[in-house]
């Protein structure tokens, strides 16, 4: 009996396709293969939790009963939640840094439109519909140079052809005869890049047979940015950052978010070989921080200023970056957040500028529309 992709269709909603398939690139320039790797922190990562200002007594004060117990030392400004252990092994060899008292340009406190521009980019939610790293990627010609450990697809990577993701939901996939069943059916139909992602699929190294977790995955995906035809960007996920209760101080809910993407980290050096490492950047995005005071439910409310976490060979030296804005109330946005004076824009930027090659004015010109960004490739990254 012939099936047509209508009859398929009825009888499945291709399940089967839990994440495209990887296909190694190789690229056109002959200098070294660096990669940039983003963490996404979902749901407004407490800056002021991962990197506590010291010796600040009225913010100690408005958080009587989540301050942190015990810390990391970084400098003499800044301490270092406990959790960020890797973060500060890394530090002590000059291979992390962070961004402090920053933020896109958003201020609405909504995670829905939050999220959408920081992953796009844009200045009004839901108006772009490719992210600016995926922007960045097609004008430095990486097309199906990208890997998300994500479903779906996230908006931060869309706008370059062939990216792909890998995420596995814990189930097999079909027999190798009900995979090619597909890949014939959409072959009579014309739907060339279907049929092959399918065989991309029968193919791949990846393993897909159970659910892992992020840090697993990484595991995954450091194995692939080393080797010199894998993917030269990877995006993650950490959800579970909207502390509103219970937010915790050296352990709790936020440490445990923090110690996921520590350990995302961790995996990305100790499974990526060290000429790979040498050549990567990791940085996190966030779509806003938290406010100052802690709330009646030992939590935090929706913010602005936040921090970017940066580890990685590419990082300049071990430094926190900051305008610091201050934290007396006439100093807080709107008398209560901490106040961001870095656009995360111009870091992102930057980033992709050392990463990808790519001139830092046309990265602005054509992925941030013109925006007046100021370059900190040289302050942050090994040009």
């Amino acid at each position: 009996m012939k099936i047509t992709r209508r009859d398929f269709l009825k009888t499945t909603a291709l399940t089967s396709l839990y994440f495209a398939g990887f296909a190694g690139q190789s690229y056109a320039n002959s200098g070294r293969k660096k990669n940039l790797v983003i963490i996404m922190l979902r749901g407004g990562m407490d800056g002021l939790c991962a990197i506590p200002i010291k010796g600040d007594k009225n913010f100690e004060k408005l958080r009587s009963k989540i301050n942190l117990d015990r810390t990391l030392q970084l400098t003499s400004d800044f301490d270092l939640h406990p959790a960020l252990k890797t973060f500060k092994n890394l530090w002590d060899q000059n291979q992390s840094a962070a961004v402090h008292a920053t933020n896109i340009p958003y201020t609405g406190r909504s995670h829905f439109d939050g999220q959408n521009l920081m992953e796009s980019g844009g200045k009004i939610p839901y108006q772009e519909k490719t992210g600016w790293l995926g922007r960045g990627m097609k004008i430095a010609g990486l097309t199906g140079n990208g890997l998300a450990l994500a479903l779906p697809m996230p908006l931060l990577i869309r706008g370059v052809p062939m990216n792909n993701n890998y995420f596995p939901v814990g189930h097999e996939l079909p027999y190798p005869s009900t995979l090619e069943m597909i890949q014939e059916v959409y072959k009579e139909y014309g739907e060339k890049l279907l049929s092959e992602n399918l065989e991309i699929i029968q193919t791949r190294e990846l393993s897909n047979t159970a659910y892992d977790s992020s840090w697993v995955l990484a595991s995954n995906a450091a194995n692939e940015l080393s080797k010199a035809n894998g993917p030269k960007v990877a995006v993650f996920e950490v959800d579970g950052f909207d502390t509103h209760a219970a937010q915790g101080s050296t352990n709790g809910a936020h440490a445990d978010c923090l110690s996921d993407y520590d350990k995302i980290v961790k995996s990305l050096k100790s499974s990526m070989s060290k000429e790979a490492f040498d050549n990567t950047l990791i940085l996190t995005l966030t779509e806003f921080g938290r406010t100052i005071k802690q709330n009646s439910s030992n939590g935090t409310e929706h913010g602005y200023g936040s921090a970017i976490l940066m580890a990685g060979g590419l990082v300049k030296k071990a430094q926190v970056h900051t305008d610091w804005p201050g934290l007396k109330k006439k100093e807080l946005f709107e008398g209560r957040d901490l106040n961001s004076t870095i656009d995360s824009r111009a870091i992102y930027a930057s980033a992709m500028s050392t990463v990808f090659d790519v001139d830092f004015k046309k990265i602005t010109k054509e992925v941030f529309w013109g925006e007046n960004l100021p370059n900190l490739s040289d302050k942050l990254f090994k040009i």
